[in-house]
């Protein structure tokens, strides 16, 4: 938050209006304020500010940003006194919202056609014409200006941060980093001075199943909550009122939290429970509410897309398993590399989500197998050199079958089904790749699948004993197999056996 805009919220949540006479008569500032001291604009008073000169005049105002009204003279020390102050509030500080009302004794020197043609003024006044009726309906009037300036500026910067919390809110991949920069972007709308308290949402976001609610993402203290029913989190009067807030379907201050219900388009009921550092009551109701359909839509958005996601994984899960079913081989195959992939991602250091999207393009390596007839693809013996062609190709035909794909993920699959038979040493097919040449998706499928081949029983052989797969590996480091991948694939065995044990064939 600026520092502009903080002086005007200050300036609409203090208790006076800050008035600003600047004129080098000391009687012009006794009249003035005594004719004005009993004012009271929107239940608050006058604040006086009295200055005699140009520059005193000037470092008020960089001191004193919030000033709603100047009674200004133009002619003090210098004939053009009131000029220069004008000019300067309105061409150096950029200040917009200052009213400003020009009076003066001198109107051969400043005609009133010439002050508001060229200057940016709200008023013009002669000093002899200024009786206490017209005084003070002056200043009421450019008060009420003053009020509607600044409230049409913190609703434009309001709409500014929503418009900027979509962009955010519509960005965000993974669900609990939507939560999170819902609850940030809710608390920014309800608290005042957010960055400058450095706050650290603490709260949850629950949704209706199966008449509860349940939490699904969690932060700050409520982070050991994840998937419980709120019922058995909240004490009963907690509980009480925030099951009210659902019946009306709305918004309220919960004790030190705020609870916000919300129901989209697509029928999902949720809760949103924010821990408050302060309450912040007189929000605008109507950017609230835009708030609240943009995070609305957002959800909607959110969980299509994993309806989305969820069915394409569905649909490419099962192309990779009836690859394999042609083989003789079971699904469970598809499914220990696509772990054993995850988990040697993860070690490595990638994200979770470049992880699953790896595992995920890794159920298609073998997918050219389709084209391979079933008598070399199913032979229980050795096969011929002529065969051993034939079964290479299904890296070039699931690398076509894919490739024209526009999805982010199935174009990963094309590469993994096309290099994942290289080796490192470049003695691999079907293009006698090396080293970092080969894709690291590809690098990291290969170890995956070739420890999953030995480990199985296949049509044609038995399945290797652990310490045999291992001494293989450890053979194969930066020849087959990348020698870093390898290392990180041999240091967590453990993992790997407990994917073994749970995919048994």
């Amino acid at each position: 938050m600026d520092k502009q805009s903080v002086t005007l919220e200050n300036s609409l949540s203090s208790d006076k209006w800050k008035i600003l006479i600047v004129d080098d008569e000391s009687t012009i500032h006794s009249i003035s304020k005594k004719i004005l001291q009993e004012m009271i604009f929107q239940n608050k008073s006058l604040a006086f500010i009295d200055t005699f000169s140009e520059e005193a005049t000037k470092r008020v105002l960089d001191s004193e940003a919030d000033i709603a009204v100047i009674l200004l003279d133009i002619v003090m020390e210098k004939d053009n006194s009131g000029l220069n102050i004008i000019k300067y509030i309105r061409d150096e500080l950029k200040n917009k919202f200052i009213r400003i009302i020009v009076r003066t004794g001198q109107p051969e020197e400043v005609p009133e056609r010439y002050i508001l043609i060229n200057y940016d003024v709200n008023d013009y006044r002669l000093k002899s014409e200024l009786s206490p009726d017209r005084l003070f309906a002056s200043v009421f009037a450019a008060l009420r200006s003053y009020q509607e300036l600044v409230v049409l500026d913190q609703k434009q910067k309001g709409l500014e941060k929503i418009i900027q919390s979509t962009t955010k809110l519509f960005k965000v991949q993974s669900f609990k980093a939507f939560i999170s920069e819902v609850l940030l972007e809710l608390s920014s709308h309800l608290q005042r001075d957010l960055d400058t308290l450095n706050f650290i949402p603490s709260g949850w976001e629950a949704s209706k199943k199966d008449g509860s609610f349940i939490i699904e993402a969690a932060m700050g203290e409520f982070e050991a909550d994840l998937d419980k029913d709120i019922a058995q989190i909240l004490p009963p009067q907690t509980l009480e009122k925030i099951l009210e807030v659902v019946q009306s379907k709305s918004h309220a201050w919960i004790e030190d939290a705020f609870v916000l219900f919300f129901e989209g388009f697509l029928g999902i009921q949720n809760l949103l429970y924010l821990k408050t550092e302060k309450h912040r009551i007189d929000w605008d109701k109507d950017l609230f509410g835009i708030f609240c359909s943009t995070v609305s839509l957002a959800y909607d958005n959110f969980y299509l897309s994993e309806e989305i996601n969820s069915t394409q994984k569905e649909i490419i899960f099962t192309l990779g398993e009836i690859a394999e079913s042609r083989s003789h081989e079971t699904g469970f195959h598809v499914k220990r590399v696509a772990e054993y992939t995850k988990l040697l991602a993860l070690e490595l250091g990638l994200s979770e989500e470049e992880a699953d999207m790896v595992s995920i393009a890794s159920t298609m390596h073998d997918v050219g197998k389709l084209a391979v007839p079933d008598a070399i693809l199913n032979k229980p013996g050795k096969l011929s050199l002529e065969e051993f062609e034939v079964i290479k190709t299904h890296t070039t035909v699931g690398y076509n079958m894919l490739k024209k794909s526009k999805g982010k993920v199935i174009k990963l699959a094309a590469i993994i089904a096309y290099q994942h038979h290289e080796k490192y040493n470049g003695k691999g097919y079907p293009q006698g790749l090396s080293g970092s040449a080969i894709h690291l998706y590809a690098r990291i499928v290969a170890i995956a699948d070739v420890f999953d081949a030995l480990s199985s029983k296949r049509v044609y052989k038995e399945a290797w004993d652990l310490s045999e797969i291992v001494a293989l590996l450890k053979v194969e480091r930066g020849e087959h197999f990348d020698p870093l991948l390898t290392d990180i694939f041999l240091r967590h065995m453990d993992k790997v056996e407990k994917i073994m044990n749970l995919y048994q064939d």
